[in-house]
């Protein structure tokens, strides 16, 4: 008899661990897997008869038919199993479960709803268990749940910053280095892989045109290119758009999906937006979040929600994994755009100038000097406007055959007009009437009007140009602005009093004015 109560007790001990019970509803031994740990708990495979709908408030559903004893409802980041956030719930319909030291759980009855805490900025993962008769495990398993159109909050552009960069995010901005928190000019994006690495958190932000945009590529020129863009909508609201460049016309929209916890902001002059991805990097040559691409930024405007081509771009100096925390560079100008600057600005603020002072004004002081039985002045402007065309010529064909498209804004369009004003120039030369013809004044007044209408359209594709290159701090438009105000100011002074030492300090300070110009150019 003794024996045999010895084994009962026995038996008791052994088999004690196996039967569970919960009496006040917090299954704390659930937090981890969010498997059921009642007596006789079993996952079932047929369809779940409950519903969850998410949003602002999560509901659960199900017929009346199906008993419904509760749940357990719980909200994680993509990849880790620890539970983030909080709920708040109505009085009396479900209570809270502390998991991981935080109330983010609870199980609850027959009807429940509940209503996250507006505050947590997080999107998470919904991961549910109801318990009847019959049990279902995981209803949700590991999908994210979200709308076509990701829930959007507000947020604060200071809230984006440069600090742990290099630490634990990868930056690329312009200015280098510059901080978006305090710098109301810095274009910026980061990157930093959340633990699990099956999600990036994405931060961008610019000054506010319309949308900035940044994108991963196999090569440093557009096409084939996974994109992430932060712009306004047709109603002017802040949001971000998942998209595919396959070559140099605008890039095709994905959809919304595996995009969330996104804040976004539009305040100060300042467009930001910060975000979740689990969407793998993909440029159909290569893909995965531990591959290395070039960095693409972009920026411009916007209308009616589509954004417009590009005012302005800049590219990293090498391939980079997203996935080590590093500053990225910014990318030189390749030296066939430094090369069209520096004709552009030769032909149209020296040697174009040159070729038009002598014609306004050495034709009086050097009246009757001869040179090869053509007057001086003659000789210098036709070789000046010679050259001038020829590197107008070089400068567009260096741009095109590079570029081959129209990015840039106005800029290529006034290029364009330059190219065929500039030919049209000396073909009307070639063509005019004899100096004593009687229309011979419509041929000097239609070559005074053109020559003026380049120069003007030069100098605005010049300004154009510059803020393509240094579209920051400003630098180059502040100087080219003074080399124009000193052009004008002798232009002034020479219709006064035409004077061969006036002419020549001119050229002094332009000269200094272009070399400035040019170094700036080169060191872009």
């Amino acid at each position: 008899a003794d024996g045999t109560s010895d084994l009962v007790v026995l038996l008791l001990v052994c088999t004690g661990p196996l039967v569970r019970g919960f009496p006040s509803g917090l299954v704390t031994d659930s937090c981890g897997d969010m498997r059921p740990r009642h007596s006789g708990a079993t996952p079932q495979t047929a369809p779940s008869p409950f519903t969850v709908t998410t949003g602002q408030k999560i509901e659960l559903l199900g017929p009346a038919s199906t008993p419904f004893t509760g749940f357990l409802l719980e909200a994680r980041e993509v990849g880790s199993q620890t539970p983030v956030g909080s709920f708040a719930i109505p009085a009396g319909a479900a209570q809270l479960l502390t998991c991981s030291q935080k109330p983010v759980s609870f199980p609850s009855y027959s009807r429940a709803e509940c209503e996250q805490h507006a505050h947590h900025s997080k999107q998470c993962n919904i991961f549910a268990v109801s318990r009847t008769t019959v049990k279902w495990i995981e209803t949700f398993g590991n999908e994210s749940k979200t709308t076509s159109e990701p829930v959007t909050r507000a947020g604060s552009a200071g809230s984006i910053s440069s600090a742990d960069c290099g630490v634990t995010k990868a930056c690329f901005s312009q200015p280098p280095r510059c901080d978006p928190a305090v710098d109301a000019g810095c274009y910026f994006m980061s990157a930093m892989m959340l633990p699990g690495g099956a999600a990036v958190r994405y931060e961008m932000s610019g000054p506010f045109e319309g949308y900035v945009a940044f994108g991963f590529s196999d090569d440093q020129n557009m096409g084939n290119d996974d994109i992430y863009i932060c712009g306004t909508d047709s109603n002017g609201a802040v949001r971000v758009q998942h998209a595919f460049s396959s070559g140099r016309s605008a890039p095709q929209i994905l959809t919304a999906a595996n995009v969330y916890n996104i804040t976004a902001s539009n305040q100060n002059s300042v467009i930001s937006c910060s975000f979740t991805s689990t969407n793998t990097i993909s440029t159909q040559r290569t893909s995965g979040f531990n591959q290395t691409y070039y960095l693409l930024f972009a920026h411009g405007s916007s209308r009616n929600g589509q954004i417009q081509v590009h005012s302005g771009t800049f590219v990293s100096t090498d391939k980079i994994d997203i996935s080590h925390p590093a500053v990225i560079g910014k990318n030189a100008f390749p030296p066939i755009i430094k090369a069209h600057g520096s004709l552009m600005l030769i032909a149209w603020m020296t040697t174009g100038s040159l070729g038009m002072m002598v014609a306004r004004y050495l034709k009086k002081m050097a009246k009757g000097e001869k040179l090869c039985n053509k007057d001086v002045w003659f000789m210098v402007h036709v070789g000046a406007m010679i050259v001038t065309v020829v590197a107008t010529s070089i400068a567009f064909i260096l741009v095109f055959s590079y570029a081959q498209d129209w990015a840039g804004g106005a800029h290529p369009v006034l290029g364009c007009l330059v190219m065929i004003l500039s030919l049209i120039q000396p073909i009307g030369a070639m063509l005019h009437c004899g100096p004593q013809h009687h229309l011979r004044y419509l041929f000097n007044w239609s070559h005074f009007l053109n020559a003026a209408v380049i120069k003007a359209i030069a100098v605005a594709a010049i300004f154009t140009g510059l803020d393509l290159i240094d579209s920051t701090n400003a630098w180059l438009m502040k100087v080219m602005g003074g080399f124009l105000g000193w052009e004008a100011l002798f232009y002034i002074m020479l219709e006064v009093k035409g004077d061969g030492l006036l002419i020549a300090l001119f050229f002094l300070g332009n000269f200094c004015f272009l070399v400035a110009l040019l170094v700036g150019i080169g060191t872009s």
